[in-house]
């Protein structure tokens, strides 16, 4: 089997700060011509989007993806609504994980797939303060440790 391109497009470190992924979807997008173009550029930023269920659909808001330059009049709205495509059984799936308190759909990042503009979604729940405070103080235990460490083999 052929090894499988892909080309990431944005990434969204902020949620994995933020949240608890617990699963990951791959999901994907229905887009309009000049989209694609300006995605392939990388013009894409996912950093406030969210994921939403309404009528057994996903769409995912806020994500921003900039107008072509060359587009003109085939430009769509940069903010607007996008639908995602996934199968039926994953979104009611989802649908009865986000009904629960403390779950939500946050897009982690968006890339290219053998041609075609997928994105990743994870189930996420919040985090809060004090489990911020202590990944803080887990990277800097790391980063220490490695400091100590380079410092010795040198």
């Amino acid at each position: 089997m052929a090894k499988e391109a892909q080309k990431l497009v944005a990434n969204n470190k902020k949620v994995f700060h933020d949240y608890f992924v617990e699963e990951k979807y791959e999901a994907g997008l229905v887009l309009h011509g000049t989209e694609v173009k300006s995605l392939r550029m990388g013009k894409c930023s996912i950093k406030e989007a969210f994921v939403s269920i309404d009528k057994g659909e996903a769409y995912v808001n806020g994500m921003h993806i900039s107008p072509y330059e060359k587009g003109n009049i085939f430009n769509k709205d940069p903010l607007r609504t996008r639908k995602l495509l996934m199968h039926k059984a994953e979104i009611s799936k989802l649908a009865g994980r986000v009904a629960e308190r403390g779950y939500t759909l946050m897009p982690l990042q968006v890339y290219f797939k053998n041609g075609r503009a997928k994105i990743e979604i994870g189930l996420c729940r919040g985090k809060k303060l004090y489990d911020k405070r202590q990944d803080i103080a887990k990277k800097d235990m790391r980063r220490e440790v490695e400091r100590d460490f380079k410092v010795k083999n040198l």
